[in-house]
Formats: structure tokens, C-alpha cells, sequence
């Protein structure tokens, strides 16, 4: 995605938003360019603070669900017996919306930071599990056969085939993955902690009624999601650079 292009859609939704403020003309929708201006204030102070604490479960999670993930679709991927015993799992846990977990993990994690980065992870880790799993079973036969018969093993077969032909589904998963995160994040935030942008957004909405504040931690969640997205966009750049091959 060109940053131009995200530029000129934040400025038309700004447009947008600035009409309807002065359509409703309501304290529950401020002005963007009030909301904007506390944002950039208050982004140096506490609002940034909160912006850290849940940027870091964000990372943390998907990195461990990344981690976990990739290397077990793979083997799913490249093996029917261990697929076939491993797959009746995936459809008995993958619908269960894990959030509603989250009683459960406080009672096993406490209410630190490892309870609301479990069930990040636990959400992000099936998305790209049947995604790796699909992507590495989809693989041609003959394109295996061409690389075992240059005497690769399975962990050549691992380095050289599996793992880069699973690249753009890992990269697809944690894009997909990203905007999941950020909602478990809010919903993760709103039990037992004082820190995170979600407590931030609830705190000033619907304790303090302090709305443009309360924006700005919704702006500060885009701007999480929005940088996640183009670190993701840049390792793809990277590491796929056939799929941007004139």
C-alpha cells in the first residue's frame, strides 16, 4: 500500500468526520481537529505510555503465535498421517472465540501483561496455522520431487521449499492477524489493568466523558494497527520479492 494513498483516505475521512461533527453538533462527536490536536499532545505523555504497554502484548503475541504456528502447519502441511490426527483438533478449537476465555486466563495467568498477550495469541495462532497448513499442502508434488532429487532431506525440504512457499500465507495470515489483534487487544483491556489503550478508550468514554480524548486513544489504536500493517507490508517487500518482479 503507497503511503500516499493512506494519506489522501485520512484526509477524506477527516473531511468526513469534521461534516458530520458539525451535523450533530454533540459533545459524543468532537471535532476531528480538536480530537487531533490532544492526540499529538498527549501522544509524548500518558496516551503514549498506554500506546507502549499495548503495543508490546500486540508484538508479543503474534511473535509467539508465529513461532508456534509456522514450523506445526508446515509438518501439517507436509504430512497427511500427522494432519489427519492433528486436523479434528483445529475444528473443535478454532470457532471457539477465545475471548470469552478470558475469565479462565486470569484465573490461570493473573492479571498482568500474560493473560491479555494468551489470548491474543491464542486467536492469532489458528488463523495462521490453517493458513500454513493449506499453503504448504497445496504444494505441486514435482516440485518436491525435483528438490529431493538434488539429495535434499526434510529439513532441506523445510528450508528450501516449505518454509519460503509459505511466506506469502504467513505474511497474508499476520495481516489478517493484525486487525484481529487490535480488537482482542481493546476487548483484553477492559478487565483488571490500568495500562493499554483499550483502558485508555474506556476510561475517558464512559467514566470520565472526556470524548476527544477518548478518540484520541481511538486514533492512537488505528496508528498500532496502521504501523503493524506497514512492517508487515515491508517484510514481504523483502522477503517475497519474486511477487514484485516486473
Amino acid at each position: 500500500m503507497r503511503r500516499r494513498s493512506i494519506l489522501l483516505a485520512a484526509i477524506v475521512l477527516v473531511v468526513i468526520w469534521a461534516v458530520l461533527a458539525a451535523v450533530v453538533n454533540r459533545p459524543i462527536l468532537p471535532s476531528p481537529f480538536e480530537v487531533l490536536w490532544i492526540t499529538i499532545r498527549e501522544l509524548p505523555g500518558e496516551l503514549g505510555g498506554h500506546l507502549l504497554v499495548s503495543l508490546w502484548r500486540v508484538v508479543a503475541s503474534t511473535a509467539l503465535a508465529v513461532l508456534a504456528a509456522v514450523p506445526l502447519g508446515i509438518i501439517l502441511g507436509q504430512s497427511e498421517r500427522a494432519d489427519r490426527w492433528f486436523s479434528p483438533f483445529v475444528y473443535l478449537l478454532f470457532p471457539i472465540p477465545k475471548v470469552v476465555l478470558l475469565p479462565v486466563l486470569l484465573l490461570f495467568f493473573g492479571i498482568g501483561d500474560l493473560t491479555k498477550i494468551a489470548v491474543i495469541f491464542l486467536i492469532l495462532f489458528f488463523q495462521i496455522l490453517v493458513l500454513v497448513r493449506d499453503q504448504a499442502a497445496a504444494l505441486r508434488p514435482e516440485l518436491l520431487f525435483s528438490v529431493r532429487s538434488l539429495g535434499a532431506g526434510r529439513r532441506g525440504l523445510f528450508r528450501f521449499v516449505y518454509l519460503p512457499a509459505s511466506l506469502p500465507a504467513i505474511l497474508t495470515g499476520l495481516r489478517q492477524s493484525i486487525g484481529t489483534a487490535v480488537a482482542v487487544l481493546y476487548v483484553a483491556e477492559l478487565f483488571a489493568t490500568q495500562q493499554g489503550l483499550g483502558y485508555y478508550i474506556y476510561l475517558h468514554g464512559s467514566t470520565l466523558f472526556d470524548y476527544p480524548r477518548m478518540y484520541a486513544g481511538v486514533i492512537a489504536m488505528s496508528l498500532l494497527g496502521l504501523g503493524l500493517y506497514l512492517v508487515v507490508d515491508a517484510a514481504q517487500r523483502r522477503l517475497c520479492r519474486w511477487q514484485y518482479a516486473a
